[in-house]
């Protein structure tokens, strides 16, 4: 059915006169007369009773009516929500968290910045490890990831840096070394290791061995942790010391004192992670928003860290 004449039709239905509804219009009285007529055809039924000066409608033209309202409506609000959306103001953004990436103070300010200036787009917020958050990007169900950047190559996601910061130690309240600060990474060469598997976070995971090598130690591995943050307990219940990013401080446990590492201290850069081939509004605002956030609330090296994952 032509949009064109149930507009048309709800313009003469409101003027029940041809000449008015042409003129409100912008179109001549015998155009939209005919106009009317083929829809009265196409629907099968009269809608106006015709008189010499004015007309009326039927009892089926009034049922159309109220109809037509509703379809104008609905497309109406259908249209503007397209547009909300192309503009990046409205839909649903996916948005993963990987590595304890959340207890960075950035991205806190990142997502309310966003949500301050795109209040009516929902942000659904998944928490996960790396490997899992990544296969939800690939697999669509995800649109946006902070994630600790991975080593491994791909070719479906873009991997564009954020935030960076260093590392520190993580030691029992008691331990012997607490009274030092800042510590030599050499300094726990002889102390468990807590790490996690290095499946779910092998950026930090190699980061972190990396340095140990570099400081000249091949460390102890100890217990394993299931995620960053879980670390933390370990650490405060005497099953060794850990390497955790800065911002991983912010778990103030009573068992836990924290401390600067003196000289090979590894990064932790937080990256976020999308679909190379997305074109969505809502991606491409989110990255920009991040992008000027962290300029503004924390060191950051813009650019484009890898593409391809």
């Amino acid at each position: 059915m032509d949009l064109r004449r149930l507009r048309y039709f709800l313009v003469v239905a409101q003027e029940l006169h041809f000449t008015r509804a042409a003129e409100k219009i912008g179109i001549r009285q015998p155009p939209l007369s005919m106009q009317i007529r083929k829809l009265e055809e196409t629907i099968g039924a009269r809608l106006f009773i015709r008189h010499s000066r004015s007309v009326e409608l039927t009892p089926a033209g009034r049922e159309f009516q109220a109809a037509a309202i509703d379809i104008v409506a609905r497309l109406e609000d259908a249209v503007a929500e397209a547009r909300r959306y192309q503009a990046g103001n409205s839909g649903r953004l996916r948005l993963g968290f990987a590595g304890a990436t959340y207890f960075h103070p950035a991205i806190p300010i990142i997502m309310r910045a966003y949500r301050t200036a795109h209040p009516d787009v929902v942000l659904s917020p998944e928490q996960s490890n790396t490997p899992a958050l990544l296969a939800g990007l690939r697999e669509g169900r995800l649109d946006v990831a902070f994630i600790r950047p991975p080593a491994e190559e791909g070719d479906l996601l873009t991997l564009r840096l954020c935030l960076d910061e260093d590392m520190v130690i993580a030691l029992p309240a008691d331990h012997a070394l607490g009274d030092q600060d800042p510590l030599p990474l050499s300094a726990i060469a002889g102390e468990e290791l807590i790490l996690f598997p290095r499946d779910i976070g092998p950026g930090l995971y190699d980061s972190v061995l990396a340095a140990c090598h570099k400081a000249g130690f091949s460390p102890r591995l100890g217990q394993e942790a299931s995620q960053i943050a879980s670390i933390i307990p370990l650490v405060a219940a005497g099953f060794g010391v850990a390497v955790v990013p800065r911002s991983v401080g912010s778990i103030r446990g009573e068992g836990t004192i924290y401390r600067t590492i003196a000289d090979v201290s590894p990064r932790a850069p937080i990256a976020l992670a999308f679909r190379t081939d997305d074109r969505s509004p809502l991606v491409a605002d989110f990255l920009a928003m991040a992008a000027r956030t962290a300029r503004r609330h924390a060191k950051m090296r813009p650019g484009t860290l890898k593409r391809g994952l």
